[in-house]
Order: C-alpha cells, then sequence, then structure tokens
C-alpha cells in the first residue's frame, strides 16, 4: 500500500475497449499538461476485449502550464478530450479530498471495532461522519469514538419507509461508500441501485460457497477444511456482487459451529478492511460483474 496521497497527488481510473496506444495516449496527454506520473499500472482483460488502467500522478507543477489550482478545469477537460477520443470512461479523485464513509452495523461489533481504530491510527484515510444500525446495542462504541450514531429499527412492514430515511440521510451527509460491517439486513435493489459500486458488504464465507444465511454452520455441515470471507459490492442480487477480496483459514473436524464462528471473525475483519482501503485508494474497477483491484 501507499502512504496516503498529499494535496497535490490525484488518482485516474480508465476503463475502455482494447486497442494500441491507449497508454501512450494517456501519459502522453498528463506529460502535457506537466503533471507528473507517480505510479501507473493497467490490465487488459482478452476475453472481454478490456482494458484497465490506474494512474496516480502529482499536478504541483501544473500551473506553470497554465492551470490553475484548485479548480483544474483544463486538467479535466485535457483527460476528456482523450477519453472521448478513445470511448473511455473514467474517474478522477484528488487526493486532498476525503472520502466519507457510512458503517452499517447490527449486533456484532467485530468489524466495526477493526475499521474504528485502523481509522484512528490512519490506515484508513476517509472521514467517518456517522454510523447506522438496526439496533442500539453498538451506540456505546460509536460513543467511545464520538461519531454520530443512528438507529433505524427494521420490520418487514416498515422496511421501505425506513431505507428511504436512511437513503436520505446519506445523501444529506454527502457519503461517497457504505461499508455493512455485519449488517444483518438485506437491502433492496432500490437502495443498492442509489449506491452503486458504493457499498462494500462483508460475507462471512468464501463466496461463491455458503451464500445466504448461516454460512458457518453450512460449512460444519459440509465438513470443509478451509473457511474464509469475502468483501464485495452490494447489488440487487444477495451475495452476488462483484468480489473485491477474499481470505482463507484452515479448520478442521475438531471445530465446532461456535469454533468456526470465533476463528472467521478474524478473516472477516482483515478482509473487510482491506476491501475499504483498496475502494479509498481508488484500486478497484467494476466491469462484468467482477472486479480489477490494482496493487
Amino acid at each position: 500500500m501507499t502512504d496516503p496521497a498529499p494535496d497535490t497527488d490525484a488518482t485516474l481510473l480508465v476503463c475502455c475497449e482494447d486497442r494500441p496506444g491507449l497508454v501512450a495516449a494517456l501519459a502522453q496527454g498528463l506529460y502535457g499538461l506537466g503533471a507528473n506520473i507517480l505510479d501507473a499500472s493497467q490490465h487488459t482483460d482478452p476475453v472481454a476485449g478490456k482494458f484497465f488502467q490506474r494512474i496516480r500522478f502529482d499536478y504541483s507543477e501544473l500551473a506553470g502550464r497554465g492551470v490553475s489550482p484548485p479548480s483544474l478545469d483544463r486538467l479535466e477537460a485535457a483527460i476528456g478530450l482523450v477519453a472521448e477520443r478513445h470511448g473511455m470512461s473514467w474517474s478522477l479523485r484528488y487526493g486532498a479530498e476525503k472520502k466519507r464513509v457510512a458503517i452499517f452495523v447490527s449486533r456484532t461489533d467485530h468489524c466495526l471495532y477493526d475499521l474504528l481504530l485502523r481509522h484512528r491510527a490512519g490506515e484508513l484515510t476517509c472521514e467517518i461522519p456517522l454510523i447506522v444500525s438496526n439496533h442500539e446495542k453498538l451506540r456505546p462504541v460509536a460513543e467511545q469514538f464520538d461519531i454520530p450514531f443512528h438507529c433505524f429499527p427494521v420490520t418487514p412492514a416498515t422496511k421501505p419507509k425506513v431505507e428511504e430515511k436512511q437513503i436520505a440521510l446519506l445523501r444529506e451527509q454527502r457519503i461517497d461508500l457504505v461499508v455493512l460491517a455485519r449488517y444483518m439486513q438485506i437491502l433492496s435493489e432500490d437502495f443498492t441501485s442509489a449506491f452503486a459500486s458504493q457499498i462494500i458488504n462483508i460475507h462471512h464465507s468464501f463466496l461463491p460457497a455458503f451464500a445466504g444465511g448461516r454460512p458457518y454452520h453450512q460449512a460444519y455441515e459440509r465438513g470443509v477444511k478451509r473457511i474464509g470471507a469475502t468483501a464485495h459490492y452490494a447489488t440487487g442480487d444477495l451475495d452476488e456482487g462483484p468480489i473485491i477480496e477474499q481470505d482463507v483459514i484452515a479448520v478442521s473436524h475438531r471445530d465446532s459451529p461456535a469454533d468456526l464462528v470465533r476463528k472467521g471473525r478474524d478473516v472477516e475483519r482483515a478482509v473487510l478492511s482491506r476491501a475499504v482501503q483498496y475502494h479509498l485508494e481508488d484500486r478497484v474497477l467494476v466491469y462484468d460483474n467482477k472486479t480489477v483491484v490494482f496493487d
């Protein structure tokens, strides 16, 4: 992982149909404006015929080429021209702009504590303006970290109205990323569509194995020798969204379902935090219900 981006760093993500000259076109366009490329990674999917690139660059010298921070209009216009010429979809984020993250939880606190401690230690460069839950149990954790806590009790009858209120709150708070840190509610398609590729869920199994409820118990009944966790973007299809990160640990016939739950928590914490960090550092591109995750 790289250190947090200074105020004059920016990260460009690009996706398009693969063709010759794409790397050169982007590099020359940035060079012509006086940008200094700090890191560049690209990937081509030969089956899909897709090209992907992540470029992190320093724009502190752009003012000498007639570009005036902080508007940077000419920089974005120049990138837009290259993108239009080559049919690229692209996004650009400035390092000075911290993403705003909302954490959704229910009653389980291990993933919540891990994220908050990593954030306090400076490992996750973002703002966390709120924690949302369907229970009051974890309010003391939010208070411990001095983060506003919003409780929305949910029943099948009230769920549509509750989600409307949650979406309104997230938009009011200008939230860029929602992290489902063991939030034990299935989000509707309306909710996931409102924040497409902006909701990361941690599922306590190595998907596609043991999707749905009680995966550790399913694993116990199947007698598996490895259990895992999967961080993925949430979509309208339960546990079917694009996978960002996964990991496994060994278990044995001696382990009870409770043992699997206990051992699995360590994997869940690590996998979720890595996925959140990848997203915050703009290392993830989504396509065809899959992801490219740049090193």
